[in-house]
C-alpha cells in the first residue's frame, strides 16, 4: 500500500548514491546479492535474540534493494537481475519468522503461521505477474518493475515496518503475528478477486 509513495520520497535520496555506486564498478546483481547477504546476518542474529542489531541488518537489507533497482536503471537491466530481486526477497523475508522462532521457539507456531501467510501474498503476487507477462499486461504504477508489479494492503514497506516491530518489542510477536497476518489475507483475497475481474475474460 505505501511502496509507490515511499519510493517517490526516497528515490531523490538513493539515485545519488546509486550513482556512485555505479561510478565504483558495482552491479545490480551485485547489490542484490550483497544486501541479501546482510539479511542473512539479520537471520543469525534473530536466531539468537540481538534484536536491536537484526533491526539494522534488516533496514540497511531494504536499502539495497532499493539500491538495486536504481543501479540496473543506470547501466543495463536483465531479466537475471528481476529473477534474483524478487527470489532473494522472498526467501529473505520467510526467513524472518522463521529465525525468530530459532530464538525464541515458544513463538513457533505463530511463526508458521505468518509463513503460511506469506504464501497467500507470495503466490497471489506471482501468479497474476506470470498472467499478466502472458498478456502483455502492464503496470502503470510500477513501469520500472521486472514483472508486474501488484500491489495490496501488505507489500514490502508494511513488512518491514512489521519487522521493526517484532524487533523492538519481541514479546508482542503473537499479538503483532495476528495482526498482519490478518491483513496479509486480506491482500491476498483483493489479489484472487482482482484476478477474477481482469482474467475472468482472457483466453
Amino acid at each position: 500500500m505505501l511502496d509507490a509513495t515511499l519510493r517517490k520520497l526516497l528515490d531523490p535520496t538513493l539515485k545519488p548514491i546509486a550513482s556512485l555506486l555505479v561510478k565504483i564498478g558495482f552491479c545490480a546483481n551485485e547489490v542484490t546479492i550483497l544486501g541479501f547477504f546482510i539479511g542473512v546476518i539479520s537471520w543469525y542474529a534473530l536466531a539468537i535474540n540481538h534484536y536491536y542489531f537484526a533491526l539494522g541488518m534488516i533496514i540497511l537489507n531494504r536499502f539495497f534493494d532499493g539500491i538495486d533497482g536504481l543501479i540496473a536503471q543506470k547501466t543495463n537491466p536483465t531479466e537475471l537481475g528481476g529473477y534474483l530481486d524478487i527470489v532473494l526477497d522472498f526467501i529473505f523475508y520467510s526467513g524472518v519468522p522463521f529465525f525468530f522462532a530459532i530464538g525464541k521457539p515458544e513463538f513457533a507456531i505463530y511463526s508458521s503461521f505468518l509463513i503460511f501467510c506469506f504464501i497467500g501474498t507470495g503466490s497471489s503476487f506471482l501468479a497474476y505477474s506470470i498472467i499478466a507477462a502472458k498478456h502483455k499486461i502492464i503496470s502503470e504504477k510500477y513501469k520500472d518493475k521486472a514483472i508486474y508489479y501488484l500491489g495490496g494492503l501488505t507489500e514490502g514497506t508494511e513488512t518491514i515496518l512489521f519487522f521493526s516491530f517484532i524487533c523492538l518489542a519481541p514479546d508482542k510477536f503473537p499479538q503483532a503475528v495476528w495482526i498482519f497476518g490478518g491483513l496479509c489475507w486480506i491482500t491476498t483475497f483483493t489479489r484472487i478477486y482482482k484476478a477474477f475481474v481482469n482474467f475472468k475474460n482472457l483466453n
